[in-house]
């Protein structure tokens, strides 16, 4: 059974009052560094794999894509996202992005924001993008980086005094099921390599773009605690293409 956290009342409030929630796209410290690596939309079919409250499919057409689909688990945060768009060709679908069945080259671009270290099987959901993307089509993720995930709980290390020491990174190359603390709350997460993200890829078919480690932009460095993530990594941006067969 595939967790669906954002259903849960309490979890789904909490995260209603994030600055991404509130902001949308523009509240999300790795917006300005995923929208440069972002391709062209226009005229192009998007899929979007965990799209939340819809940020990225909203955008998607305003940039000009003719049709999108967003997949998620979560009925909450589907009803968000209805209420929030107002583009007729944009389809909603309730579904683990595990399962998503459509048609061999059925997209030019496939996106994801934060949503495949959720995912227990990384090379099958691989595989099935690269089925459904047409050659030379275009995959763009975010995830949580490898250096965030490896110890599980996903918070910095503290004196006694309730100051920051360093950030943990242990257990790295033991790949799998994290327990961490989001929002107060616990989530499994799965935890894998930078070479198990990239090498994936390339052995599936997809060629490398571009590969970007984002960093807070200096326009939200006032944020309370933003300064202390330029101490550890936090997130990983993958911009891939399906080769031409």
């Amino acid at each position: 059974m595939k967790e669906n956290k954002y259903d849960d009342n309490t979890f789904f409030q909490k995260y209603s009052q994030m600055n991404r929630s509130i902001q949308g796209l523009s509240g999300a410290g790795e917006w300005e560094t995923l929208k440069k690596l972002l391709p062209d939309f226009k005229g192009k079919h998007v899929l979007d794999l965990g799209c939340g409250y819809g940020w990225h499919c909203i955008y998607a057409m305003e940039k000009g894509a003719s049709s999108v689909v967003g997949i998620d688990i979560s009925h909450k945060m589907l009803e968000t996202a209805k209420e929030k768009t107002h583009f007729q060709d944009v389809e909603y679908r309730c579904c683990a992005m595990e399962d998503v069945d459509y048609p061999a080259e059925s997209f030019d671009i496939v996106l994801s924001s934060l949503a495949f270290h959720y995912v227990k099987d990384y090379e099958n959901l691989i595989n099935n993008i690269y089925r459904m993307l047409k050659p030379n089509g275009t995959l763009v993720f975010t995830v949580e980086h490898p250096v965030f995930t490896a110890y599980g709980t996903q918070d910095w290390h503290y004196d006694e005094k309730g100051e920051i020491l360093h950030f943990p990174v242990d257990n790295y190359y033991y790949e799998g099921e994290r327990t961490a603390v989001f929002l107060g709350e616990k989530v499994i997460k799965y935890h894998r390599t930078l070479t198990t993200y990239l090498n994936t890829l390339l052995i599936n078919g997809f060629i490398l773009n571009q590969i970007v480690e984002p960093q807070p932009p200096e326009s939200m460095m006032d944020i309370p605690g933003m300064k202390d993530e330029m101490r550890r990594p936090m997130m990983l941006v993958v911009s891939a293409a399906k080769k031409k067969i």
